[in-house]
């Protein structure tokens, strides 16, 4: 079955939100810099980003994400390609990471 990795949603301010979401419910920071910041929970990931540099998606994993599209490699390691689904609404295809 395939999983959701990541839900991605756009926000004003990145360190405001980040900090905001660490005190009110201790999530866990994976990775931040200037434009986008990925947070762990108990139950899924969730990423904020700032619209100009990254678009609002959900993330699911995919064995064969390299069916979707050419994928990409991220600052954060990770692979993966953009579509749409048939609402248009951004989509990214990851490859599953490896242990």
């Amino acid at each position: 079955m395939d999983a959701i990795d990541h839900i991605a949603i756009s926000v004003k301010n990145l360190s405001e939100t980040v900090s905001w979401y660490q005190q009110e419910f201790q999530a866990k920071v994976l990775y931040q810099d200037d434009t986008w910041a990925m947070l762990q929970f108990a139950n899924i990931k969730l990423a904020f980003v700032i619209e100009k540099q990254h678009p609002p998606h959900i993330a699911f994993c995919k064995e064969n994400a390299g069916e979707y599209g050419k994928l990409s490699k991220h600052r954060d390691n990770t692979c993966s390609t953009y579509i749409k689904d048939p609402s248009g609404n951004i989509i990214e295809i990851m490859l599953p990471l490896k242990d």
